[in-house]
């Protein structure tokens, strides 16, 4: 079972682009593409005798090889949008581990619709200073259109060298006209932990993904935000606009604050692909209430730990709903060094709840800010359930025929020239969820106190 955790330690809730890494893990066992029916058999033969028809009689000499990628291609296009085909070019750059140091304009994108969308800015990164927000369609790059290249492709026209200069054109909802952003490809920022005191008493962690190094450094900052002079009474978890990241770190996140009982399970049509993750007692105790928050580029690895926090009654979810990107890619090498990357399996909340296309559901609903009488509710941003093809929420049955400035700025950044005091400020005065989460925990200890 341990061996399944190492295999897919990738959630990949999103395509981690431009950055760019992708989690890995060995590839699967597979049976003998003959081992099906008799069907399938009489399929993969119309499948060669077409194949050899074009060889054969078509106007020009096609490469049998371009052919059969394109096939595949085709193949899995007709699945759910996180399944897809690597070429080995592609394939090797998404080998590049999680602790390197990468260059680019850090967006986490995906296909809706056939068109390249932001599912989230990567926070410090270019992209996210330059005022790329997600629900962004990017339909031009460097005056090239991308309505017609494959995800690879336009990930690939986007990163580059640092220093260098790329032209994002994009429609965004409520804009009559596409918007034009330059932006200096840079090196993207790895530090995934970032915390500071609120008010005495309460603190603020932030996770932006969940790296290799996500747990240590939680871990340090909870020790830190504790040994303050006021000792810890309250904690804010934000994990907005964390498109997600190592499925283990994840867990092991989730584990710091739950003693016992289940984190997640997985679960697919083989039975090596199911597997329930359990919580361990800590030795360091976590006993203050915490509130959770969450938004639309919450996907995946942040889904996985609000979910297991908010079924176990450990934390308050505060936000909006989020991605619900609720399943698992495993990648497998192929024998002329392309990747297979498949959708395998679904993941569940420790009550059994499917977080596929329905997302994480906050206790309580709050905005990112306070809307006037005046103003019209924004559009909301692309979610998992808006993909083409995207998987739904439960498994189908075999049948005979068979998918904001400021504060982004502040939240979790550090500012130079500004003490942590001044940055809580701005967070507290331009936050209304982070505002309101203050408030809740204050409140909290005002009423436990009354109940003794």
């Amino acid at each position: 079972m341990t061996l399944l955790l190492r295999r897919y330690r990738g959630i990949v809730g999103v395509i981690l682009c431009l950055s760019v890494f992708l989690w890995l893990g060995p590839g699967v066992t597979h049976e003998h593409p003959f081992a099906g029916t008799d069907n399938t058999y009489e399929e993969l033969r119309m499948f060669s005798d077409v194949l050899d028809i074009i060889e054969k009689n078509y106007v020009d000499h096609v490469d049998s090889k371009k052919l059969v990628h394109g096939a595949i291609q085709g193949m899995l296009k007709s699945l759910d949008p996180h399944s897809s085909f690597l070429s080995p070019e592609v394939f090797k750059e998404l080998q590049i581990d999680t602790r390197g140091e990468f260059s680019g304009i850090g967006i986490v994108i995906t296909m809706q619709n056939d068109m390249v969308t932001v599912i989230s800015p990567i926070e410090g990164s270019p992209a996210h200073k330059a005022g790329i927000k997600p629900g962004d369609q990017i339909v031009k790059v460097d005056g090239e259109e991308t309505k017609d290249l494959k995800l690879w492709e336009a990930v690939k026209k986007m990163r580059g060298k640092k220093g260098t200069k790329v032209l994002i054109t994009v429609r965004r909802k409520g804009l009559a006209e596409l918007k034009d952003f330059p932006i200096i490809r840079d090196v993207i920022p790895l530090e995934s932990v970032r915390s500071f005191v609120l008010k005495p008493g309460y603190g603020y962690l932030r996770i932006t993904n969940f790296r290799d190094r996500t747990l240590t450094d939680t871990k340090k900052a909870l020790k830190k935000l504790d040994s303050s002079e006021t000792p810890l009474k309250g904690l804010i978890l934000d994990l907005r606009d964390n498109p997600g990241g190592l499925l283990d770190q994840a867990i092991k996140v989730a584990d710091i604050f739950l003693d016992k009982g289940s984190i997640v399970s997985i679960k697919g049509r083989s039975s090596a692909h199911c597997k329930t993750f359990s919580a361990h007692r800590d030795e360091t105790k976590h006993h203050y209430p915490i509130v959770l928050l969450i938004n639309e580029g919450s996907a995946s690895a942040s889904e996985i730990v609000a979910g297991a926090l908010q079924d176990h009654g450990r934390a308050l979810v505060m936000g909006v709903t989020s991605f619900g990107k609720g399943s698992v890619q495993a990648v497998e090498p192929l024998r002329d060094g392309s990747g297979l990357k498949l959708t395998i399996a679904r993941y569940y909340t420790p009550k059994g709840h499917t977080i596929q296309a329905k997302g994480i559901i906050p206790d309580v609903v709050v905005q990112e800010r306070l809307v006037s009488e005046t103003e019209t509710r924004p559009e909301r941003h692309v979610k998992e359930k808006d993909l083409k093809n995207h998987i739904s929420a439960k498994p189908k049955e075999k049948t005979s025929k068979d998918l904001r400035e400021e504060i982004n700025k502040i939240r979790g950044v550090k500012v130079p020239g500004r003490e942590l005091s001044e940055v809580a400020k701005v967070l507290l005065t331009n936050d209304n969820q982070v505002r309101r989460a203050l408030e809740t925990l204050m409140g909290w200890q005002i009423f436990s106190k009354m109940a003794r």
